[in-house]
């Protein structure tokens, strides 16, 4: 009996130190909640029921020059169903009518929703999709639909906004106007304007306080917000709606022909170097049937970010460089050698079979004589590389132009002593080889030649605004004052003029239309596969009118079909920059200035001063209008009033009525006119 008690007493204890135990372990937990944890759980409690809520600030607009809406923010909609939420007797009442509503705005058989419906609401789905990218109005109607005018609650209607960031012209520029989004890992990217000026669109999203209540609806637990949200600015751009539209769809057309893979065009204002038009046009990248016509797309800045080999185009360069110097004149003479010469047993031939026989350099350059260009770099420099180098680094060639659109193409010049400089480096860089340089790059430095010789850097915003006012102004920015000399800059514009007139690019010319640039023809992707894989880019680069500047614009085609041997510049690229021109200053609204508005002519104050001699005349007898302009007589004679009856255009030959006899008014008098 003892020990029995004894075992007892020993589970009692046991017992109770358990207790003990768990009882110290309590009071630790509860201290340690109240005092070391108790900050964490109260803000807990706090997020759970009380939050911070963002609201989105409104983006900024982005504008054409000409003030059309390039990019605008609207609100996007979709709707879905809370199949659980309405009454039996209500929906079995509006199932019908909602399903034939839907209907006629969505364009779907009634049949099909009502049968989704039914089927939404016997599996209890409670976000069962109506209709998604639905606009303001089309939601609207929908919320006043059979059912889902009873509201969230009795009728289920569940409603999403988001915002969306619509492009008004359509695809026209789509890449330079650009996007923002966010990317599966949750971070941001974009490409354009959109992306490079977004500190000024996004604005400063605004909070506010709500409190969590029935039903996990939220409520704002004051009137006014935690932050206001600042509305993003306005961004003006250069682009020209209008002259847009004409350079996008002179590629597109010249595109299809030719059945290539891509291309791009850019319209720069000389003066200023604002971008008035940029289009870059790629295939569709699904289609992978290159002989296949095909939907060409803005998929890549072409302009900005593709870095190559220019061809022909460079040879500008050249002369700037030896003229320069004052190494050659634009005179000297040089041979072809048959349209074939060799370099380190690398040979350089002209397009021209048998050559051009011995021509000037200023005719080579015309002609685009890679023989003569190559010949005349290499006589010249090849003692001393670098001074030719070096003017190709103060050109701006070798390092990207810093513009503020991401993505910029990186260009290469081979530098006297790196590893990639051999031989042939020289006399391949002097016909557009061996170099790799954007379009852009290439379009700034010929639009300094048409500038008198002053770089810009291309513009492709001129300000910031919020309504009215503006917040920045962005001004020329001068990359290079001064290039090279004055007399060799009007050496550089005639011999581009003579491009066009008598050269390479004579195709494109207009008698009653100015041009100048040059044609350029490179074969690509010749190292790839023993050969068998070239192509060509071909180009043209220039501005106009030729005397007067105010436009320039580069070309530039990738892969034209060669099936019909017309791969060249002038053939493929030259059009689309004539077409261009011709566009913007025949069918364009003129902003010309008009000159010499006051300037007198002698003849015709002359005319005008024997006319109103005449016309301040009292008479009754007729006047001698013979050798009067047609229109001066007519308005004479009429002032006096006799009826005029005119054979003929020009100046009065002789008059019905001699002159000096007496009439009576209401006389009829005949003007034969010459």
């Amino acid at each position: 009996m003892a020990v029995e008690d004894k075992h007892i007493s020993y589970r009692m204890y046991l017992v109770a130190f358990t207790m003990f135990i768990m009882a110290i372990a309590i009071t630790v937990k509860l201290t340690n909640i109240q005092w070391v944890e108790g900050d964490f759980y109260r803000k807990l409690a706090k997020e759970r029921t009380v939050r911070n809520f963002v609201i989105p600030a409104n983006k900024g607009n982005i504008y054409s020059a000409d003030g059309s809406l390039l990019a605008t923010s609207i609100p996007n909609y979709v709707v879905r169903f809370d199949a659980v939420a309405p009454k039996a007797e209500a929906f079995e009442k509006n199932v019908k009518p909602l399903a034939d509503s839907l209907a006629v705005l969505l364009k779907k058989p009634s049949s099909e929703f009502q049968s989704g419906l039914r089927k939404a609401r016997a599996t209890k789905n409670r976000y069962f999709l109506i209709a998604r990218d639905l606009s303001y109005t089309e939601y609207m109607k929908i919320k006043s639909f059979p059912l889902f005018n009873l509201g969230a609650y009795k009728g289920g209607i569940i409603t999403e906004q988001k915002t969306v960031r619509e492009h008004p012209i359509g695809k026209i520029a789509e890449r330079t106007i650009g996007y923002e989004r966010v990317t599966p890992n949750g971070s941001k990217d974009g490409k354009g304007i959109e992306w490079a000026f977004r500190k000024y669109l996004n604005g400063k999203d605004g909070k506010i306080l709500k409190q969590k209540i029935a039903k996990g609806q939220w409520k704002p637990i004051r009137d006014v917000n935690e932050v206001d949200p600042q509305d993003g600015y306005d961004v003006i751009s250069t682009i020209d709606v209008y002259i847009q539209d004409i350079a996008h769809h002179a590629l597109l057309k010249q595109l299809r022909q030719y059945n290539a893979d891509h291309g791009c065009v850019v319209v720069m204002e000389t003066k200023t170097g604002k971008i008035k038009a940029i289009s870059n046009l790629g295939k569709n990248p699904s289609n992978t049937n290159k002989e296949a016509d095909s939907t060409y797309f803005e998929t890549t800045n072409y302009a900005i970010a593709e870095s190559h080999e220019p061809g022909s185009t460079y040879k500008l360069v050249d002369l700037m460089a030896l003229l320069d110097d004052k190494k050659v004149d634009t005179s000297a003479v040089f041979d072809s050698y048959g349209g074939i010469i060799t370099y380190s047993e690398k040979k350089v031939r002209d397009s021209h079979e048998g050559g051009y026989g011995k021509i000037s350099l200023a005719r080579g350059f015309e002609v685009s004589s890679n023989t003569v260009m190559v010949q005349a770099v290499y006589n010249n420099y090849k003692n001393d590389p670098a001074q030719f180098v070096n003017h190709i680094n103060d050109y701006g060639l070798n390092k990207p132009l810093g513009l503020p659109i991401k993505g910029e193409g990186i260009p290469y010049v081979p530098q006297p002593g790196d590893k990639r400089w051999s031989a042939i480096s020289l006399p391949w860089m002097a016909f557009g080889y061996g170099v790799s340089i954007t379009p852009l790059q290439t379009l700034t430095f010929y639009n300094a030649v048409a500038n008198h010789g002053e770089m810009v850097k291309p513009q492709f915003v001129s300000e910031i605004k919020a309504w009215n006012k503006t917040i920045k102004k962005f001004n020329k920015e001068v990359i290079n004052p001064r290039v090279c000399s004055p007399e060799t800059i009007l050496k550089l514009q005639a011999v581009l003029k003579n491009v066009v007139k008598k050269g390479t690019g004579s195709k494109l010319y207009s008698k009653d239309f100015s041009m100048a640039g040059k044609t350029g023809t490179a074969q690509a992707n010749y190292a790839k596969n023993g050969g068998t894989e070239k192509h060509y880019i071909s180009s043209f680069v220039g501005y106009f009118p030729a005397d007067e500047p105010k436009y320039s614009c580069i070309v530039v085609v990738h892969e034209p079909n060669t099936s019909m041997n017309n791969y060249y510049g002038a053939d493929v690229a030259g059009p689309v920059f004539k077409r261009i021109a011709q566009k913007i200053f025949t069918d364009a609204p003129s902003t010309n200035e008009i000159k010499n508005l006051n300037k007198k002519f002698p003849n015709q104050e002359k005319s005008y001063s024997n006319y109103y001699t005449k016309a301040q005349t009292k008479q009754n007898t007729i006047p001698n209008v013979k050798g009067m302009s047609g229109m001066d007589a007519v308005a004479l004679l009429g002032n006096l009033g006799l009826n005029i009856k005119v054979k003929g255009t020009g100046k009065v030959k002789s008059q019905s009525i001699q002159p000096g006899q007496i009439f009576n008014k209401k006389t009829t008098i005949i003007l034969e006119l010459s």
